[in-house]
């Protein structure tokens, strides 16, 4: 393909993109650094990773937990600062992030040296979730903070009210669900321990009133406690088997 071939498709390319994102760049540039993995640089611009994705990056990821942390104070107005950092942790997290760039066909444009793209990069959740924030990143560089933030909004919004992991541990979600039927408060107790002294194995039960004790194993008590509490609301059916 000639030239300016290239450049019509990579043009028709960074269009659609821009479709699919819902934000059309006045620098296109800026597009361009965004998908651009340091791999792809020439050898002449090795060292000059400010040529990659990377300083979009750290910056998308700024601009990402700020709009993240405003979108859960407006949703959750009487949510505690634990479980809104449970929740930001949640959607700002590379998988998260990589996700999101799945949707937008990222893998398609994303520019990788032949190394790079030979080993999957493409598909490589760390890669994509790092594209996510650079073109967040980018966004708010072209158009400012409110374009970077209903972009967030658009695609991050589903996955605020349905996340995909508990956003408490097991311990704190067996007290809550006891004190939400009027119960006193779990109790744990070691009911035994395996194994040499450089490498004990914990057995703990949790106890609520009115159900059947729950044992479970642990390199600490402190694990131990967790497991048997996970086990406790999975047998329940307050949680899903593997959560």
């Amino acid at each position: 393909m000639s030239v300016a071939g290239d450049a019509a498709a990579e043009f028709g390319d960074l269009a659609a993109l821009q479709e699919r994102v819902g934000y059309r760049f006045a620098d296109s540039s800026l597009l361009s650094r965004a998908l651009t993995h340091v791999s792809a640089l020439p050898a002449t611009q090795a060292l000059r990773r400010v040529d990659s994705y990377q300083r979009l990056e750290f910056l998308g990821d700024r601009v990402l937990g700020l709009a993240v942390s405003d979108m859960l104070c407006e949703q959750f107005p009487g949510a505690e600062e634990g479980e809104l950092s449970r929740r930001l942790a949640d959607l700002v997290r590379k998988e998260t992030c990589a996700d999101v760039a799945r949707e937008w066909g990222v893998g398609e444009v994303l520019r990788l040296g032949e190394g790079e793209a030979q080993t999957g990069g493409a598909k490589k959740s760390a890669i994509l979730g790092d594209v996510c924030e650079s073109i967040l990143g980018a966004i708010f560089l072209d158009g400012g903070f409110a374009a970077a933030q209903a972009t967030i909004r658009r695609f991050f919004h589903a996955k605020m009210l349905n996340p995909v992991r508990p956003l408490r541990d097991p311990k704190t979600a067996l007290q809550e669900w006891a004190q939400a039927r009027g119960l006193p408060p779990p109790s744990y107790r070691q009911s035994g321990r395996t194994g040499p002294d450089h490498a004990p194995v914990f057995i703990m039960e949790v106890v609520i009133n009115g159900y059947e004790p729950t044992a479970a194993r642990g390199s600490s008590k402190r694990f131990a406690e967790q497991a048997c509490a996970q086990s406790f609301l999975t047998r329940e059916g307050v949680w899903e088997e593997g959560e």
